[in-house]
C-alpha cells in the first residue's frame, strides 16, 4: 500500500509528527512522497518515490528527500531537479533550508536560456545562484559554441550573469582573459565576431575579422582588421552600444578603417587618382530622448569614393552615395517640430547641405463648418559645394505653406475635396543665382481631390489556393493642381533643392514638393485607379491576392520636352498563394505605345526549404538586365545559393555567384562562395570567399 504524507510547516512548529495528507497553503513549505518513513537515529522523515519539495515558486524533485522538522532542512539525493523561475539545476546532492530559502548543491549543471553552466558546487538564495569553478556555454554545449570558464559565476535577478576571473573563447579554446564579465541574457552575447577569408584578383588573398568585446554592459568595443596580400593592412576601431534595459530607446554602432594602399588603386568617380592613404568612418545612432523626442544620426566619411567598394563591398552596396545627417523630432499632439542638419564631409559627392533646417508641421486640423487647415514652416541655411569645382551655391531660406480644404461626401462611397493654398518663401544671403541678393516669392494654388470607393463580394472558395471568399476594392481617384506663377523669380534663386531625375510621377501639391528652388508652373490633372482583390485570412483577417494600380497625368501646361499626356504608370502584384508572388512595374508612353520602363519579378518559395526569384530591370536606352536568385536547403546543416546577373545590352553575365551555406551548431553561418564578374568594373573577375557570421548570440 502506497502512503503519501504532506508536511506543512506553520509558524511556531517545533517538532515533526506524522500527519494526514493535506494541501499546503500558499507560501508554506511542503514535502511529499509516495513512501514515507521515520529514521529513529536522526529523527528525520525519509521520503521516497516521486519525492518533492515545494516552497514559494521553487520545486525540487529527487529519488530521496530527508527532512528535519526542527531545523527545517531538507537533504535531497538521486536524480535531483531543482527549478526556480527561469533556471533549472541538476545535481548529485542538494541541501535546502526552509527558514530562508537558501540551498547548496554538489556537482551541478544549470540551464537558464540561452546559457548552460556546469560547476563543482553551487549555493543560492531566493534571488540568485552562485556556481563555483564553473564552465558556461552559450547555447547547447559543443565544440563551436561561445564559452567561458570562471572561478565563480552568479546568476542573478532579471536573468543577469556575473563572473569573476573569466576566460572567454570558442568551445575548448578560451584565449581571452577578463577579471570580470557581465551578461544580460536578454541581450546578444558578451562578444561578437565575424570572419571573412578568400581571394580576389584586385586584393589578393585576404583575411578579415570584426571582433567586439564587452567594456560595460551597454558598450562593446573592438576593431575591424583586414589583411590583403596585394594591398596591405587595413585596421580601425569599431563598437556597438545599446541601453541595457531598453535597447530600442538607445542603440548604435561605429566602425572605421585605414590602409596605406600599395596596390592598383585606379581612379575615383571623378576620374581623379585614388590616394595612397585611404580611410573611412561610419556612425549610426538612434535614441529616444524623451517620450515624444527622438534623435538619429548617420555619419559617413570616406577618404575617397572607392574605399568601401574595394574593401567592404557588403557595406558599399546599400550606401553607394554616402550621406551625413543628424535629425531630432518632437511629436506633439497634432504637430511635429524637427531640427535637421546635413553635412558634406566628402569631396566627391554633391550634397544639398542644411546647416541646419528647423521645421514645423501641423497635421490637418478641423476649423469648423467642415473646413480643415494644414500648415508647415521651415528656416534653413543651405549650402552646396560642387565637387568638381565651380561657384558655391548658398542661401538662407524662410518658407511657409498654408492650405485650406473642405471635404464633401454626397454619398458614403464618394468624396470631393476642394483645396486652396499658398506658399511664401524668402531668400537671403544668396550666392550662385543669376542675380544674387534677397528675394521673396508668394505662390498660390487651387486644386481638387476626388475619389469614389466601390466594392463587391463574391462567395468563391478554393481549398487548394486557400481562398475563402473574394472582396474587390475599386477606388478611382482624381487630383488636380493649378499654380500659374511658380516659375517667377528663378533668376534670383540658387537651385539647391532642385528637380532630380525620376521615372515616377512627382508629388502635385504645392505643400508637398521638395524641389522648392526649381519650381515650374503647373496645371495638371492626375487620374489614378486602384484595385485590390482580397480573401479571408484566419490570422490577419484578410490578405491581398491582387493589387493593380494605374495612374497618369494630363498636362494643360507643359514644360519643354513634355507631352500633354504623361506616361502611363502601372503597378501589378499577384499573391495568390504564400509560395508565389509576381511584381510588375511598367511605364508606357500612350501616344506611341513605346515602353519606357519595365521592372518585374516572380518569386517561388517552399517555406524555408527553397526559394527562386527571376527578375528584370528595363529602362529605355539605359538598362536591360536580368537576375536569378536561388536558394536551396539540403538539410539542417547545408544549403546552396546562386546569383546571376545578365546584361542583355552587352550580351554577357556581369555577375555570377555560386555558394554553399553551412549552419554550424546553430551559432555560426559559414558561406563558401565563388564569384565571377565581367565588364569594365573595379571588382575582380574572379573571387573566392568564405564568410563566417553569427546566427545568434
Amino acid at each position: 500500500m502506497i502512503r503519501r504524507l504532506v508536511i506543512i510547516l506553520a509558524l511556531g512548529a517545533a517538532q515533526f509528527a506524522p500527519a494526514q495528507p493535506q494541501a499546503a497553503p500558499p507560501g508554506m513549505l511542503s514535502v511529499i512522497g509516495d513512501d514515507v518513513s521515520l529514521d529513529l537515529n536522526t529523527t528525520e522523515s525519509v521520503f521516497r518515490g516521486h519525492a518533492q519539495i515545494r516552497d514559494q515558486g521553487m520545486l525540487v524533485l529527487a529519488d530521496e528527500i530527508r527532512f528535519n522538522a526542527t531545523t527545517k532542512v531538507a537533504i535531497a539525493t538521486g536524480h535531483i531537479v531543482f527549478t526556480r523561475g527561469g533556471a533549472r539545476l541538476i545535481a548529485d546532492r542538494l541541501v535546502y533550508s526552509g527558514r530562508d530559502g537558501s540551498f547548496s548543491a554538489d556537482n551541478i549543471r544549470l540551464g537558464a536560456h540561452p546559457v548552460f553552466i556546469e560547476g563543482a558546487s553551487a549555493s543560492g538564495s531566493p534571488t540568485e545562484i552562485t556556481i563555483e569553478h564553473a564552465s558556461a556555454a552559450y547555447g547547447e554545449p559543443g565544440p563551436w559554441q561561445p564559452a567561458f570558464r570562471a572561478d565563480r559565476i552568479t546568476y542573478g535577478p532579471a536573468q543577469r550573469l556575473h563572473s569573476e576571473k573569466a576566460r572567454l573563447g570558442i568551445g575548448h579554446m578560451k584565449l581571452l582573459s577578463f577579471p570580470r564579465l557581465q551578461q544580460d541574457l536578454a541581450l546578444p552575447f558578451i562578444f561578437q565576431v565575424a570572419l571573412n577569408v578568400g581571394y580576389r584578383a584586385s586584393l589578393g588573398a585576404f583575411a578579415e575579422a570584426d571582433v567586439h568585446l564587452p567594456v560595460f554592459p551597454a558598450l562593446r568595443l573592438g576593431g575591424d582588421l583586414g589583411i590583403y596580400t596585394n594591398r596591405g593592412l587595413m585596421a580601425g576601431p569599431s563598437g556597438r552600444y545599446a541601453a541595457p534595459q531598453n535597447p530600442e530607446n538607445l542603440h548604435g554602432y561605429f566602425r572605421s578603417g585605414y590602409i596605406n594602399d600599395h596596390g592598383d588603386k585606379k581612379t575615383d568617380i571623378l576620374g581623379r587618382r585614388v590616394p595612397e592613404d585611404r580611410a573611412y568612418a561610419e556612425w549610426r545612432h538612434t535614441q529616444r530622448l524623451a517620450e515624444n523626442l527622438t534623435l538619429a544620426a548617420h555619419v559617413n566619411w570616406w577618404r575617397d569614393s572607392e574605399v568601401l567598394r574595394d574593401f567592404r563591398p557588403r557595406a558599399f552596396l546599400p550606401v553607394q552615395a554616402p550621406d551625413t545627417l543628424v535629425e531630432s523630432v518632437y511629436q506633439g499632439r497634432n504637430y511635429f517640430v524637427s531640427a535637421f542638419a546635413r553635412f558634406q564631409p566628402n569631396t566627391f559627392h554633391a550634397v544639398q547641405q542644411r546647416l541646419p533646417e528647423v521645421r514645423f508641421d501641423l497635421l490637418p486640423l478641423a476649423l469648423g463648418n467642415g473646413f480643415y487647415q494644414r500648415f508647415n514652416a521651415s528656416a534653413a541655411v543651405l549650402r552646396e559645394d560642387p565637387p568638381e569645382g565651380g561657384p558655391q551655391r548658398r542661401s538662407d531660406r524662410l518658407d511657409a505653406y498654408y492650405g485650406l480644404m473642405r471635404p464633401f461626401a454626397p454619398r458614403e462611397w464618394a468624396a470631393v475635396t476642394p483645396i486652396a493654398g499658398g506658399r511664401f518663401t524668402h531668400y537671403a544671403n544668396t550666392n550662385g543665382a543669376v542675380r544674387d541678393g534677397s528675394y521673396s516669392r508668394l505662390l498660390g494654388e487651387i486644386g481638387l481631390d476626388a475619389e469614389v470607393r466601390a466594392h463587391g463580394t463574391f462567395a468563391y472558395r478554393n481549398e487548394q489556393w486557400k481562398i475563402d471568399g473574394l472582396r474587390h476594392l475599386l477606388t478611382p481617384r482624381l487630383t488636380y493642381r493649378h499654380r500659374p506663377e511658380a516659375e517667377k523669380g528663378r533668376a534670383r534663386i540658387p537651385r539647391i533643392d532642385r528637380e532630380v531625375f525620376s521615372t515616377y510621377l512627382p508629388p502635385l501639391g504645392l505643400g508637398d514638393v521638395r524641389n522648392l528652388d526649381d519650381l515650374h508652373a503647373t496645371n495638371t490633372l492626375r487620374f489614378a485607379l486602384d484595385n485590390t482583390l482580397q480573401t479571408r485570412d484566419p490570422v490577419h483577417g484578410s490578405r491581398d491576392l491582387v493589387v493593380f494600380n494605374v495612374a497618369n497625368d494630363f498636362r494643360f501646361r507643359r514644360q519643354p520636352g513634355e507631352r500633354d499626356v504623361s506616361a502611363l504608370h502601372t503597378e501589378l502584384a499577384l499573391m495568390p498563394a504564400r509560395w508565389l508572388q509576381l511584381d510588375i512595374y511598367q511605364s508606357l508612353t500612350p501616344q506611341t505605345l513605346a515602353l519606357r520602363e519595365f521592372n518585374s519579378g516572380i518569386t517561388l518559395r517552399d517555406g524555408n526549404a527553397w526559394s527562386l526569384r527571376f527578375a528584370n530591370n528595363y529602362l529605355r536606352h539605359e538598362i536591360k538586365d536580368y537576375f536569378v536568385d536561388g536558394r536551396f536547403r539540403i538539410n539542417e546543416v547545408f544549403g546552396t545559393l546562386t546569383r546571376l546577373h545578365y546584361d542583355e545590352r552587352r550580351h554577357r553575365f556581369t555577375e555570377q555567384a555560386y555558394g554553399v551555406v553551412q549552419n554550424l551548431g546553430n551559432t555560426w553561418l559559414i558561406s563558401y562562395t565563388v564569384s565571377l564578374h565581367s565588364g569594365r568594373r573595379r571588382e575582380s573577375g574572379f573571387g573566392l570567399n568564405v564568410q563566417i557570421d553569427t546566427v545568434r548570440f
